[in-house]
This record gives C-alpha cells, structure tokens and sequence, in this order.
C-alpha cells in the first residue's frame, strides 16, 4: 500500500492523520499543552528523557519553560495491541523563542527507527506547523550529523557547527512556504 493520510475526529475533538507507510501506520495527534493530558504528558517527558538524557547522554534541562506555549505534534503506533509512542516534536510560534517559527525535541523512539517514522513526523510537522503559521520560516537547531535528513525537506544551513549538550549542532532554517492570495 502506497503513503496514505486520512482524518478522523478524536475523542477530545481534535483532528488526528493517519499515515500509512507499507504496514506502518501512524496516527498523528496535534495538541496543545492543555490538550496532552497527564498520562499523554508523562509519556512524552518520559521518551524525551530516555532519548536526549539517556541515549544522547545529555544532561540538560529537558523543562525549559517553552512546552506550555508549544503546540505538540505526537506520533503514535500500535505495537502488539499497544500504543505506542512512536515520533514526537514540538512547535513554537514565531517571537516564541526566535523570530521564526522553531521546531524543537524532535525525535523517533528507538524501536521506531528504519521505519521512516522520522521522515513521517518532519513531514507532518512542516505541514501542520506552516499551517498553524502561514508565511513564515521554520528555524531549528539541528544536530550535525542530520544535516542532509533536514536538507532534504528544503531547510537550509545558517550557522558554523557549535557544541549544544557535547552534541554537535547547526542552525538551519527553512524558508517560508508561498501563501495563495
């Protein structure tokens, strides 16, 4: 089966896509910090721990002020009758942080990886991210090693190489999308 997308109402009423690649089907929740919930919050905190405190071994502060004015994009699969979570990033809108808009704790679950969950959750938020802010530009601090992961969806590279956590990081910004008159 080729990519599919449809929507659906939720049961908080908040539209949730699904996509479909080959078998893997994930069902995308956009939500506000309000809309998360505690149980959807603490699972969200829980797998950014285990992949940027953990995995990464970065001690940072995870907690940084920026979530409750976030819109956050969740990505969810079903794994032996489960959910799961899959993929998650956050959005903050423009004067948020920078002058553009930032996508941010974007990250795939290990055992989501090679699955193109990664490659499904940059989509989803680029589209729901410029929808959500029409007309401007998307900023995000990247990792250097996905510096042509990112390229590939259009974002372009704006700063030398800096260390962020002892990770190597680049600035990359993504123009903004025409708007139709």
């Amino acid at each position: 089966m080729r990519n599919a997308t449809r929507c659906k109402r939720c049961e908080a009423g908040k539209i949730m896509a699904t996509t479909n690649q080959g078998h893997r089907m994930i069902n995308w929740q956009w939500l506000t910090f309000e809309e998360l919930g505690t149980h959807t919050l603490y699972e969200v905190l829980a797998l950014r721990q285990r992949v940027f405190v953990l995995e990464q071994q970065c001690l940072y502060p995870d907690l940084d002020g920026y979530d409750q004015q976030a819109m956050h994009l969740l990505g969810w699969r079903s794994v032996d009758g489960q959910r799961q979570l899959a993929a998650y990033l956050r959005c903050l809108a423009p004067g948020a942080k920078y002058t553009e808009m930032s996508l941010g704790r974007v990250l795939t679950a290990p055992e989501a990886r090679t699955s193109g969950a990664g490659k499904q959750l940059l989509a989803e938020g680029i589209t729901r991210a410029e929808a959500q802010h029409p007309g401007h530009a998307i900023r995000i601090g990247a990792q250097q090693y996905l510096e042509r992961f990112y390229q590939s969806f259009g974002f372009v590279t704006v700063s030398a190489p800096y260390d962020e956590d002892g990770i190597q990081h680049i600035d990359m910004l993504r123009p903004a999308s025409k708007v139709a008159a």
